[in-house]
């Protein structure tokens, strides 16, 4: 079976966010594993407006082209892991529309979080796993929270987030089970094709 595909998906788009560097610290440590292929995500090549579709696209055709080309990314994919800033305890505006504009693409797909900021993003994560539910995805156990303390020493430039040995083990654990839930939710989605396809 083909190694799932793993979309790491940088959840801010404003002028000196943060998000580079937990997106990219985790998608090294992604990419050296064996048993998964990863690409990193940039909202910011998405400029998605404010959700003002007639319809959810769990029930009608997205009209933006952007959306259609967000939609088509999402696709692409087996599993997920999102960074996740906290703006007044919930995720960015940005990735709730990103969420909003796809459905059946985000079906059936494991997703793991990346948090940071004063609880680690811990607040958000949960407004997410909250999402990713309704949604139907399988949001994993394991999650990574760069509290501020860790935080702010990587902003200023004084450490690196690669020097955080407690992180290294949270973003271990959190893709050993984003892994495991793609690998077996992929191959459950491809017999369901199957299954269909002969009964059609």
């Amino acid at each position: 079976m083909s190694k799932p595909r793993i979309g790491i998906v940088i959840g801010s788009t404003r002028e000196g966010r943060f998000a580079d560097k937990p997106a990219q610290w985790i998608y090294e440590i992604a990419k050296a594993r064996g048993d998964i292929e990863v690409e990193l995500v940039d909202l910011r090549d998405f400029p998605l407006p404010f959700f003002d579709e007639p319809a959810s696209p769990a029930w009608a055709p997205s009209k933006s082209d952007v959306a259609q080309k967000w939609q088509k990314k999402v696709a692409s994919f087996d599993g997920f892991v999102f960074t996740a800033a906290e703006y007044n305890r919930a995720p960015t505006a940005v990735l709730k529309n990103a969420f909003d504009y796809a459905y059946t693409e985000w079906n059936k797909k494991a997703v793991g979080f990346v948090g940071y900021g004063g609880v680690g993003g811990a607040r958000a994560v949960e407004h997410l796993r909250l999402i990713a539910i309704e949604t139907q995805m399988a949001p994993v156990r394991a999650g990574v929270h760069i509290v501020w303390a860790d935080m702010l020493p990587v902003m200023q430039g004084q450490k690196k987030l690669e020097e955080l040995e407690h992180l290294k083990q949270s973003a271990d654990d959190m893709l050993n089970q984003v892994a495991w839930w793609s690998k077996a939710l992929l191959a459950a989605r491809k017999a369901e094709a199957e299954e269909a396809s002969i009964a059609a």
